[in-house]
């Protein structure tokens, strides 16, 4: 590309490979393969259900951990230290992803959802299940801090272990009960149930990452572990990603496709949940003057939601064909779409908020910035 034809700095161009560019092309053709394979062999399902990692089909466990180990080796783990003194950024994201976050689930599910009760439950324990997978895609592609991410996952991952359950009885069973709202309802999950999921999923990805990074350092140097590897392996994960989605909609597209109506009632309150939950995360820490990187590391952690757990959670206590399951199932192939849209917000927002140090610009910047 010339220097006349190159696009301008800062833009979503600029920023994003030509993968990365039309992702949004890539999942709605994912999409539509897996609904076009779940629909055309009918035995499908059973084969790609037939072998579970945890209760996650082992082709979605495996899109899964293969989507995760690029961007956790591209983390830097010697600026951890950093991260975790930043005592004022952790506390807003505890507060953000365990006050805020299940609560505002619980009023939009309450809100939209008054008269189907199994959704509704279904919806809240998507909100419980705080994310600790996809989020690391969403911020590197949208140039968050990658360093920040991973030490958010890892203490979310923390909190879910031994809060999940709590807040399940929580908001299921003793808030609708104070507030008159019904009866609510019993969630039992094993703290050890919880924990596996976390270290299937975050533990054995988190491992592989850092010892790739410190074997690729020791032995041929950061200049080639970042300017090197690093590209070559980056693509792999949006291939994961891509081939979890078709295993995603292959495995539940006949259901998607059975109930449109009752699939756009539990898409209006996630998607308004992701919208609300980001926009207000990310103003947040913008008026906390926290930088670009990790300002949007901190939206996109309370943003995204940890759906294995969910999924699993949702099938274990009320069954696989339950109305709670189809609930969570329908959480992430909304979520996908919906903050890869959040992507190009940021991105946007970095342009438009943002001076070129990645602090949060002042009037005069931005003024600046339009001349």
């Amino acid at each position: 590309m010339t220097a006349t034809s190159a696009p301008p700095e800062g833009s979503v161009t600029a920023r994003l490979s030509t993968l990365d560019r039309f992702l949004p092309v890539w999942i709605a053709a994912a999409m539509g393969i897996g609904l076009l394979l779940g629909r055309t062999f009918t035995g499908l399902n059973d084969v790609l259900d037939r072998i579970k990692i945890d209760t996650v089909s082992l082709p979605i466990a495996l899109g899964l951990l293969i989507m995760m180990y690029p961007v956790l080796a591209k983390v830097n783990y010697s600026k951890v230290g950093e991260v975790t003194a930043d005592r004022r950024m952790l506390a807003t994201s505890l507060i953000l992803n365990w006050v805020i976050g299940p609560l505002l689930m619980f009023t939009l599910a309450w809100v939209f959802l008054p008269d189907l009760p199994a959704y509704r439950t279904g919806l809240i324990i998507v909100g419980l299940a705080r994310c600790i997978a996809m989020v690391l895609i969403w911020n590197d592609l949208a140039c968050g801090s990658g360093e920040m991410a991973a030490v958010l996952v890892a203490l979310n991952s923390l909190f879910q272990v031994f809060a999940y359950a709590l807040l399940g009885w929580f908001y299921l069973d003793a808030l609708p009960g104070w507030l008159g709202l019904g009866d609510g309802a019993t969630l039992d999950i094993s703290m050890w149930g919880i924990a596996r999921t976390v270290l299937i999923f975050l533990g054995v990805p988190l491992l592989a990452g850092f010892l790739t990074r410190l074997w690729g350092v020791r032995i041929k140097g950061v200049e080639w572990y970042e300017t090197t590897f690093i590209p070559r392996i980056s693509p792999v994960a949006l291939y994961g990603l891509l081939f979890t989605i078709v295993v995603m909609f292959a495995l539940q597209g006949d259901k998607i496709t059975a109930l449109p109506s009752d699939v756009v009632r539990i898409a209006i309150p996630l998607l308004s949940y992701f919208g609300i939950m980001w926009s207000f995360t990310f103003l947040v820490g913008y008026r906390m003057r926290f930088t670009y990187e990790r300002n949007t590391a901190l939206a996109f952690t309370a943003a995204g939601n940890n759906f294995e757990l969910a999924i699993a959670v949702a099938i274990g206590v009320f069954g696989i064909s339950s109305g709670e399951a189809l609930a969570t199932v329908v959480g992430p192939l909304i979520e996908v779409p919906a903050l890869i849209s959040l992507v190009y917000l940021a991105l946007w927002a970095k342009r438009r908020f943002y001076a070129p140090a990645g602090l949060p610009a002042t009037a005069r910047d931005r003024a600046q910035a339009a001349e």
